[in-house]
């Protein structure tokens, strides 16, 4: 799916004419700003990998723009913006799959969702705001492989404080965290921070964005973007029947857990917390700097 480059070309000529805000006394140094998300409502579908197919993926708990479907586009997001996220300002279309108690078969939706766009490299040099309608995926819905206690791409038990982040014990397979004292479920996915400069989308979904490394880019991805990273929370503390994913019933592992972004916002907002926050590497919430 190529990008429209005069729209491309519109909106990174304005992210270079544009000054960045005065900032406050007390900021922090973390370049980044964020968005604060609700779970909005399930259903089988995809829109970026079944496009128009309604009924057609497995179970998926979406977040952000509360008139995602099937057949959702980048013009449906610009035209219906209603959103469970905070700034309203983020019109995005985000999904993971739907998380389900293994006792009881019922759902656990998300109690937090929030989406930080942030900088993984030391230096923000060249860097560009986020296109509007790019489609992304991180994970692989189709792994499945176990996820015992230490093992990459599980769920992990979220303190304020110190504490066992694999948690004080695991579901009966080995598969789950149960966590101990306040702690409850987390998930943290993390997105590439490079674009090629060509492709809102591609036919997996991933090659058109890469990571890169070294403070840069590689000269196959060459466009510095924001990275998004979904930090996802349950409140669930876990049990010995554990969960599964609507990716994986059968095996009842963590390790297929994924998600999609269909990145849609006003504009200028981008541009300028782009401005402020990643390219000046200062520390935003959801409505600005924050202090």
């Amino acid at each position: 799916m190529p990008v429209d480059k005069a729209a491309w070309k519109a909106q990174a000529d304005a992210y270079k004419a544009l000054a960045a805000d005065p900032v406050p006394a007390g900021v922090g140094n973390l370049a980044e700003f964020r968005a604060d998300c609700q779970y909005s409502h399930s259903a089988a579908d995809d829109p970026i990998v079944f496009p128009g197919l309604p009924g057609a993926s497995h179970m998926h708990s979406f977040i952000g723009n509360n008139a995602t479907k099937a057949d959702t586009t980048a013009a449906d997001l610009t035209k219906y913006t209603a959103t469970t996220c905070k700034p309203t300002q983020d019109h995005s279309a985000y999904w993971v799959p739907t998380l389900y108690d293994n006792a009881t078969g019922k759902p656990v939706e998300t109690t937090g969702f929030r989406v930080y766009y942030r900088s993984l490299m030391n230096s923000s040099t060249g860097q560009m705001p986020m296109p509007n309608g790019l489609r992304m995926i991180a994970g692989d819905a189709k792994k499945q492989q176990p996820t015992p206690r230490g093992a990459q791409g599980q769920f992990y038990c979220a303190f304020y404080g110190p504490g066992d982040l694999d948690g004080v014990a695991r579901s009966t397979n080995g598969n789950w965290p149960i966590c101990g004292g306040t702690a409850t479920l987390h998930f943290i996915l993390q997105f590439p921070d490079c674009w090629d400069g060509e492709h809102l989308d591609s036919p997996n979904h991933k090659d058109h964005v890469a990571f890169g490394s070294g403070n840069a880019c590689p000269a196959s991805h060459p466009v510095k973007i924001p990275a998004i990273t979904f930090d996802i929370q349950y409140g669930v503390k876990g049990t010995p029947e554990g969960y599964y994913l609507s990716s994986d019933k059968e095996g009842k592992s963590a390790s297929s857990m994924h998600g999609d972004a269909f990145v849609m916002w006003d504009q200028p907002t981008m541009n300028q917390r782009t401005r402020n926050c990643i390219a000046q590497r200062r520390t935003c919430d959801d409505f600005g700097y924050q202090k």
